[in-house]
Parts: C-alpha cells; sequence; structure tokens
C-alpha cells in the first residue's frame, strides 16, 4: 500500500484521545532472586534491554522470582514496556517503549525503573500505539515534562497526558497491517546493508593477507635484528611538573587503532622525557598494542608527528630494511595471528612482548618492491573505501526511512 492510501485512511475521521483513556499502566518490580511457592519465575526486564528504537534485547535479563502481588508487571502479547527513567538531561532515552510479541508472552516483566501499559485493544490497535510512543511526537512530550532533570524521569500522572489522535479501531487495525509490512521491509534492508558492511571489512583483511601471500619467497627477517624497537613509560601522575606545560605527544594503547596518529588525547613536559625512560619517536615510527581490552591487543598505527609512548606500545623505528608504509600493512595483515600468539596462557593477562615482536619474522623485499606493493594495496584499499562509504550513505538513508515513513503515517 502506497504512502498515498495510507495517509488517506489516516485522515479519515479521528477522535482525539489522552494517553490514560488508552491504556492501564502497571508499576514494574524486580522479584526475587530465589523461588518460593507463590513466586513465578520471569525474565524481568531493564531498561537497558530496550533499544532507543524500541525494539527489545534480552542480553543480560535476569530470571527473576515474582510474587502475586508483583506479577503484575508480567506482561503479555501487546502490553508495551515504557522505560520510565534512562539517559541524562543532554541525551534524554526515557520514553522509548517496547512490545511484547507473542512468543514472550507471560514471560517477560518490567523491572521498577519502567511501566507496563496494557492497551485497551477496543479503541487503540497496540502495534499502532507502540510506533506512536516511539515518535518524534512523543519523544518532544517527553523532553518537555522531564528534560530538565538530571536524570529524567517520566511521571505517570504527567505522561498520562500525552495526546493521541486517532480513527477507529477498524481504520487501525488495517494501518497497523501495512505499516507494519513497510516496517519489515525497512529492517530487511538495513539489515541486508549491515551485513555488507561487514563484508567490506572482511574483504580489506582477506585482501591484504592476499597480496603479501604473494611475498612467500621474498627473503623473511627478523624483525628485532634489523629495526630498531623500544617502549615507553607512564610518568607518574603525582607528578605535575611531568605533565605541565603539555609539550610533547605521549601515545596510549587505545589509540593504537589501525590509523595514522596525527593527534593524540595527552602530552607531557620535556622534563618528563628526560627522567621517565622515555625515547621521543620520529614521525612514520611503526606502534603496535601489547596489550588492551576487547580488540585493542595487535593493533597497530603508524605515527605521523615525533610522539613518545606508554610501556604498552611496542614501537619499530624507520629503518634500512623496511618502509614504514610497508610493515604497517604487514602488521595489519598479521592482527589474528599477533592476537594467537599472545592468546592467554594458564590463566595470565593475554598481551604481546618485546620478546615476542622482535623474534617476528618478517618479508624483506627490496625497497622498490615494497614500494610496489605498497601502492598496489593503497589502490585497492581506496576502491573498497569507495564501496564502504556508499553503503553508510545507504545505511543512514535507510535508518531514516522509519521516521519518514512514520511522519507520512501521522502526519507529523
Amino acid at each position: 500500500m502506497s504512502a498515498n492510501i495510507i495517509n488517506q485512511m489516516y485522515d479519515l475521521e479521528k477522535k482525539e484521545y489522552l494517553l490514560e483513556e488508552l491504556v492501564v499502566p502497571s508499576n514494574g518490580a524486580w522479584g526475587a532472586e530465589k523461588s518460593s511457592e507463590e513466586t513465578k519465575a520471569v525474565l524481568v526486564l531493564g531498561v537497558g534491554n530496550v533499544t532507543n528504537e524500541g525494539f527489545l534485547n534480552l542480553s543480560g535479563a535476569s530470571i527473576r522470582h515474582l510474587s502475586t502481588l508483583e506479577q503484575t508487571a508480567i506482561a503479555n502479547e501487546g502490553d508495551l514496556l515504557l522505560v520510565k527513567s534512562s539517559g541524562s538531561s543532554s541525551n534524554i532515552r526515557s520514553g522509548k517503549t517496547a512490545i511484547c510479541p507473542p512468543e514472550l508472552s507471560g514471560k517477560i516483566a518490567c523491572s521498577n525503573f519502567m511501566y507496563k501499559l496494557s492497551v485497551n485493544k477496543e479503541l487503540a490497535d497496540p502495534y499502532l500505539l507502540w510506533l506512536l510512543l516511539n515518535s518524534q511526537k512523543a519523544k518532544s512530550f517527553v523532553k518537555l515534562i522531564a528534560g530538565a532533570s538530571t536524570y529524567p524521569n517520566i511521571k505517570w500522572d504527567k505522561y498520562k497526558n500525552f495526546e493521541l489522535s486517532l480513527p477507529n479501531i477498524e481504520v487501525q487495525n488495517k494501518l497497523s497491517i501495512q505499516l507494519r509490512k513497510q516496517l519489515t521491509e525497512v529492517e530487511t534492508a538495513k539489515q541486508a546493508a549491515q551485513r555488507q558492511l561487514v563484508d567490506t571489512s572482511l574483504l580489506r583483511a582477506r585482501l591484504l593477507k592476499a597480496f603479501f601471500a604473494e611475498l612467500h619467497t621474498a627473503p623473511k627477517k627478523k624483525l628485532g635484528d634489523y629495526a630498531p624497537t623500544t617502549s615507553g613509560s607512564t610518568p607518574s601522575r603525582g607528578n605535575k611538573q611531568y605533565w605541565q606545560p603539555a609539550e610533547i605527544a605521549w601515545v596510549k594503547t587505545g589509540e593504537v587503532a589501525f590509523a595514522p596518529i596525527t593527534a593524540t588525547e595527552e602530552a607531557i613536559s620535556k622534563q618528563a622525557l628526560a627522567e621517565c625512560s622515555l625515547t621521543l619517536l620520529p614521525s612514520k615510527t611503526i606502534l603496535i598494542a601489547m596489550i588492551g581490552q576487547g580488540k585493542t591487543r595487535g593493533q597497530s598505527a603508524i605515527l605521523e608527528i615525533p610522539a613518545t609512548t606508554n610501556q604498552n606500545c611496542f614501537a619499530v623505528l624507520p629503518n634500512d630494511t623496511w618502509e614504514p608504509d610497508f610493515l604497517y600493512l604487514w602488521m595489519k595483515s598479521s592482527y589474528q595471528d599477533l592476537r594467537d600468539l599472545s592468546a592467554d596462557r594458564g590463566g595470565s593477562q593475554a598481551a604481546l612482548n618485546g620478546a615476542l615482536l622482535n623474534a617476528l619474522e618478517v618479508p624483506a623485499p627490496s625497497k622498490t618492491e615494497q614500494q610496489n606493493i605498497v601502492a598496489r594495496i593503497q589502490a585497492a584499499m581506496t576502491k573498497i573505501d569507495t564501496l564502504e562509504n556508499s553503503i553508510k550513505a545507504a545505511l543512514e538513508d535507510i535508518k531514516q526511512l522509519p521516521n519518514r515513513v512514520l511522519a507520512q503515517a501521522f502526519a507529523e
């Protein structure tokens, strides 16, 4: 059904309602950790289990045991789960609302920072009401009634006065079916674009591996034998003279992230450089993160400015054996190998170290051949970047489609 037909349906005679006329609110509950004869075990959802778009994400939800009185917080199919407190005054997330799907009916419940809204299905279609409570109009209303608080909190005595304009229930039900169909198509398109983005990342990694696989006959040289290497340190935070004046860039492992380093979050003084076992690294030094949370360990970067580093960055200075861009791209292609090399063994923290990195056997073809392979890789990566940017632009357009569909349907 086209947007025009949807608009025509919605332009039929409508009635004005306050939210309190369409739903019955129930407070959330947290329940008990252990069961008893009078309790019921359900998955109790927190505010984080409702996405900003109003979808359910059950990750991290807890199985709790609700008493008879608390079981009013249990949601059935079509019930709405309204978050009454989330975000901050500058980033309000209160008001985001999920809908209970049939497969979770009677199995999930709202926690204390949520309301369960039972919809009067003779007056309002639950799916349509869910869309309206996640609309820009609803968000503006929440900002109006809760935006001044440091921790924005929806109070039912105010939120119940949210005004809605609805056609009769038969028209609502038809409109709900058509909007559900359109938004399902949008979600399918979004997931397809997200998969394409993942594919571009995989393509990058595979191309890097393929280019360096061509060098299987090239001589290999041990990194530490043919290039000067070092690491840094962290000057004492208690000595202000080491940090003021902030004169020399200082790199932390979190900033080593497969991108040229042209600036740093922190800087040290010249006194710290002189007294804290630090080396001023020249531009074109290659850095490798030796430890780090998540994906950081094993990531590399190339310095585009003179800088120092903390003790968890391994630095390979410019040398006569490897072109800096060649060595950086090789390190980047070896990311998973470096992580495997430093995998957790025997309960200790997974980490690389100078000995492991200095022992790496790195392809060492002639400088001319290195420059040639760098040029080929950069040309290939430019094409992938263009493709990726195109997919990102399309994905952003797709993400805006639900708002456009709702704006057309509800004349926002």
